[in-house]
Parts: C-alpha cells; structure tokens; sequence
C-alpha cells in the first residue's frame, strides 16, 4: 500500500474514532504522513529523503453528517513534447513569458548545459497551436544566447526565477542565499529583435529583502503594469508572512514603493501578464514535503471545493486570478482552476503564460522532469 493511501486511511480511522466520542466539542486527532523528498545537496546532487509530516484534523461531530464541500471541474494537462537541451530536467525552467510570438522559456540557470554557454528558449506561437489543434508535430525550441556578465559576485547566486516583457526591455528576478538571509534581485536587460541575444546589464542590480525567515524563498514572479515592475514574492501564507505586499520599481528598477497583496497559502511561482482590466493569473502549488507551508487552513478550497483528485492527493496545483490596482491586489471572486493531478508524482509547475483566450502554457523544474502543458479554459 502506498505512504499517502496509509495516511488517508489512518487519518479516516483517528477521525470516525474521535467522532465517536460522547463530547459534542469537534474532535481533534493527530495524523502522521511519510513523504519522500529530492533536497538537494549541491547543484548538481539531490538526496532522497523520508520526511514525516504532523498534521492535525478537526472533525466537526455532529449528530447529523455534515455536508461535503462542493466539488468543482478539474482541468487536465496536454503535454506538448520538447526536444533539445530545455528537454532536459537539468534546465529547471522558472518562468515564462511572451515576446512578441515567442513563448520564451527561462531555465533557472541559463548556463545548464555548459557552465560558460547560456541560453534562453523559444517557441513560435504558431508552432504551439498547430500543436495543439492536431497533436502531430511538436514545436522546435530554439536557442537565445544568453549574456550576463558579473552573476558570479552575488554572493550564493541561486539562479533566476522570474521574467517578463515591456518592448524589447526583459526584466527578470534572481534569488540568492548570502549568509545574512535570502534575498531577491531585479535587473532588466535588452532582447535583440531577431532573437539573436538578451543582454542583462547585471551592473544595476536592486536588492529585495524576504518577506520571512524560510529558505529558498525569494521574489518569484512578476508583471509589468501602470509603467511599474510588479514582484511577487513565494510565499504569502497567513501563517508565515505577517504583512504580505508586492513591490513595485520604475523602469531604472529604483523601488518605488509596496502594495497590499492578499494572503494566499501555499507557494506562488509564476504570473501571467495582467490584461486590459488588471487581472492576472499566477500558480498556487503545494509539495507534502514542504513542511512549513502546511496550512492550518485553506480559504480558497474552502470556499470553492476541491475537485476529485484534489480530494484523493495531498497536492495542491491550481491557477488564482487576481486584482491589480494602484491601491493594492486582490483575489477575485473567479473561481480557481484545478489542474487535474496525477497519482503520487506532484508537478512543480514554475511557468505559466497566457495562450490567447484558449487557456494556459505551464511549465515545471526538474520535479518530475521538465514537462510544458496546455490547460484549457
């Protein structure tokens, strides 16, 4: 029997034992969970490892069973095929975005395949849909030559997360982890307009402080709206961030000032471009094996139900629509998309684009490999 089935079924046996009790009070049991997590040792090496996860689980005993949360439509994932180095769960991608018809694909650290050559990837928006229209010829990445001198002085430089598009100009975000804490960083640079090169200019380079104290969390995704750069950070739970606010630069990246941002559970990990009224989708994922984003609770799935195999898995992978305004960013009262999940293998899906008003391109990291999906609306 598989860790997660022992789980589910140890927690429904510590619930209906608990509910049997003659106190009318909710009753609280504790479950254990065994999760088997890649940590990674250095760049190059994973260590598998057995996490134990403690959660506790309220059951409401009531004489008369209470209603299940509504069930909502889940969303399922057209692969479409990559070929070349961006094939490889070594690219790690950490973002997407649209450049003119190019769908660009940001590997995390654009010198994957050599350690002194660095590239970024794209696909022709009329290769994706022919893709996805007849599901018979895959589009063909090609290479963006990549130049960004000086990465190597940020001190414990963790690679990039994040990027997005105003004209020619790319403004990307990276994340390091100096002694003194994480931190995040914006540079911009120039795309040449035959796609020949993207040139950062890595010596204006602004610094963004965490918003709490878990590693390996840094600004994760952004957007450009009003004339300002939107940075989002990872992780904006009401259990582990205080005062969740986005932060807003100009175009020379000089900060600007923070906005309000709602919280969310879980890890944010990538945005679209906002449209024409200031809404934008953004990634909301959950692994197991992060243990410090265990929610203690869930308003989104509360308010809207889980779909089927939200139910069945301890996974979360969804897109949110948010609200963006001079004022500050809101949920919207859209309903999420779930992404129908697969048995036992999360995704970590960290790009995600527009495609027209079909749906969504995501991509994941190297876990379970490097996968680029289609949802449809």
């Amino acid at each position: 029997m598989k860790k997660t089935a022992i789980f589910l079924l140890a927690a429904s046996i510590l619930w209906l034992t608990a509910c049997n009790q003659s106190s009318p009070a909710p009753a609280t049991a504790v479950v254990k969970e065994t999760v088997v997590v890649e940590r990674p040792v250095t760049r190059e090496v994973t260590r598998i490892v057995e996490v134990e996860v403690t959660r506790e689980v309220t059951a409401a005993c009531a004489t008369t069973a209470a209603a299940p949360p509504p069930a909502i439509s889940e969303h399922p994932v057209t692969e479409i095929p990559l070929t070349g180095p961006i094939a490889n769960r070594s690219a790690e991608v950490s973002g997407l975005a649209w450049y003119g018809d190019w769908l660009i694909l940001l590997p995390q650290y654009p010198d994957f395949t050599s350690g002194s050559d660095a590239f970024l990837y794209a696909l022709a928006k009329t290769d994706i849909l022919a893709f996805i229209n007849d599901g018979i010829t895959p589009p063909e990445p090609i290479q963006i030559p990549f130049i960004a001198p000086g990465l190597d002085e940020i001190d414990d430089y963790e690679g990039f997360e994040a990027i997005a598009f105003d004209g020619n100009t790319a403004y990307l975000t990276i994340e390091a982890s100096p002694r003194e804490g994480m931190r995040g960083y914006l540079v911009s640079g120039e795309m040449a307009e035959d796609l020949s090169k993207l040139v950062v200019d890595t010596t204006v380079l602004t610094e963004i402080l965490p918003q709490n104290d878990i590693k390996n969390k840094a600004e994760e995704a952004l957007f450009i709206a009003d004339g300002r750069i939107v940075t989002l950070y990872e992780t904006y739970g009401a259990d582990v961030t205080d005062s969740p606010v986005a932060h807003r630069f100009d175009e020379d990246l000089a900060a600007v000032d923070t906005i309000p941002f709602p919280a969310i559970e879980y890890r944010l990990t990538d945005a679209t471009a906002v449209d024409e009224d200031g809404r934008f989708w953004a990634i909301n994922y959950f692994f197991p094996g992060d243990i410090q984003l265990i929610a203690s609770d869930d308003p989104i799935a509360d308010q809207y139900g889980q779909g089927e195999t939200h139910q069945k898995y301890p996974y979360v992978e969804r897109l949110v629509q948010f609200q963006y305004s001079d004022g500050g960013i809101a949920l919207t009262n859209t309903p999420p998309i779930q992404i129908q999940l697969i048995a036992l293998d999360a995704r970590n899906w960290e790009g995600l684009a527009r495609l027209d008003d079909l749906g969504f391109l995501l991509a994941t990291d190297k876990y379970p490999t490097t996968i680029l999906g289609f949802v449809a609306k």
